[in-house]
């Protein structure tokens, strides 16, 4: 039957589109201020380093133990979040990391910033994961592209609202006796625990609890999940340890590993790198960024709408992971300005729909009796390389004095990754053409 005469797919657009309508708006503000506080650390670590004497080995360890305690308590996090309900757990996961992103204006020590930032990164945990399983409840896997494009935009966004204000936050620096990184965690901190007092309020918990959805919407949007499940098959096992060895989910571990542990330690001193290869001041760098922000918005939204239209996610990430690799072997080469402005513009063109693609391939591929705790082994293992690769990143650039090095090994690893996802590819051939393997 045409898809326009069929009263049951009438019924689920009207139900999906009623849910984006009343959760995306929520969700992709929650990620928007949760980004910020974990990367807003890369504007303040030029002044916040000077000023408290930091050196880039003292930086990168701290900028990477957020992931170290993302990752411990990733797993942990999303099994009580499938206890307690999505809603209550999110918002608890921004109000705790909120309070903790504003108390990094009161770091004096390495000591103190280390377990700042490590204590940011518990109290996230879960957060991600746990709104991707949330996520699920409420839309089938067809659209999944354009529902996590749209909130995965949230990312780039951040960067386009970080660039804009950060070099006048930091420009405060004096005001009411406080230095600029003072007031850059202090402004956007705030707003992460606003937004998780919202969440309790106005985040509805599952599809059967809404009265804004007919009950032949319910029917319609239950009977469409259940397929999706069916579709993939049914794992054998439901245990956690069933869960975090599952094969799929240890390749999509591995690539996860190894485009955070890239992106993430760029991004930390993406400022810092762009200053120098462009001779750009603090300013004009934040408008760099946030025109990377700008152009990675877009590519989302077209990567999703091409990879839910092709249905082939892989092929399309994959492709983006090898220009992404080229994109920083050109900024590492650059002796022009323009080379490295283009270069980082086609970086952030390519690198938030790569993790947006990746994070999809997740809900394609896993079961929902795997979805949560697999995708919060997939983050952990993605976390792991955002501790590891920004504390080598720092210990490489106190021992040759530049970034060179850093960046010439940043290619490897997302050519390194596009082979796990076309590996992956392969094996799954028939996602969803056939069973899913069961491992």
């Amino acid at each position: 039957m045409d898809d326009a005469k069929n009263p049951d797919r009438d019924l689920l657009r009207a139900a999906t589109g009623k849910a984006a309508l009343r959760i995306l708006p929520l969700i992709i503000l929650a990620y928007l201020v949760a980004y910020v506080d974990r990367v807003n650390i890369s504007f303040a670590a030029k002044t916040m380093s000077a000023d408290l004497g930091f050196s880039a080995t003292v930086y990168g360890l701290g900028g990477g133990l957020f992931f170290l305690g993302y990752a411990l308590l990733e797993v942990p996090s999303n099994l009580v979040l499938v206890r307690v309900g999505a809603r209550a757990w999110i918002a608890r996961i921004m109000i705790t990391w909120g309070v903790i992103g504003v108390c990094m204006m009161l770091v004096r020590t390495p000591m103190q910033f280390y377990l700042a930032r490590f204590l940011l990164g518990v109290a996230e945990a879960g957060f991600f994961p746990g709104v991707l399983y949330y996520l699920s409840q409420w839309f089938p896997r067809g659209e999944h592209g354009r529902v996590v494009s749209r909130f995965y935009i949230a990312a780039p966004l951040s960067t386009v609202a970080m660039g804009a204000v950060s070099g006048w936050l930091l420009g405060l620096d004096g005001a009411a006796h406080l230095h600029g990184w003072q007031w850059l965690f202090l402004v956007q901190g705030t707003p992460s625990v606003l937004v998780g007092i919202a969440l309790l309020w106005w985040l509805p918990a599952s599809p059967e609890k809404v009265s804004w959805l007919s009950p032949r919407e319910k029917a319609a949007l239950s009977a469409a999940l259940a397929a999706d499940d069916l579709r993939i098959g049914e794992p054998i096992s439901h245990s956690f340890w069933a869960a975090v060895s599952h094969p799929r989910v240890l390749l999509l571990g591995g690539a996860s590993f190894l485009c955070l542990a890239a992106q993430i330690t760029f991004i930390l001193s993406a400022p810092a790198i762009l200053a120098g290869k462009t001779g750009l001041d603090v300013a004009h760098v934040g408008y760099l960024i946030s025109a990377g922000g700008v152009l990675g918005a877009l590519g989302m939204l077209l990567g999703g709408w091409i990879s839910d239209r092709s249905g082939d996610r892989f092929l399309v990430a994959a492709a983006c992971m090898l220009v992404i690799a080229g994109a920083f072997l050109a900024i590492a080469l650059a002796t022009s300005p323009l080379v490295a402005i283009v270069a980082y513009l086609v970086f952030g063109a390519t690198s938030f729909p790569v993790l947006m693609l990746s994070v999809v391939i997740w809900t394609d591929v896993l079961h929902i009796r795997l979805l949560a705790v697999g995708s919060a082994a997939i983050n952990t293992l993605g976390n792991i390389g955002g501790f590891v690769a920004p504390f080598a990143w720092g210990i490489a650039k106190d021992a040759t004095g530049s970034f060179q090095v850093g960046l010439l090994a940043l290619p490897f690893a997302y050519i390194a990754a596009a082979a796990i996802v076309l590996t992956l590819r392969r094996l799954v051939r028939g996602v969803v053409l056939r069973p899913a393997l069961v491992g």
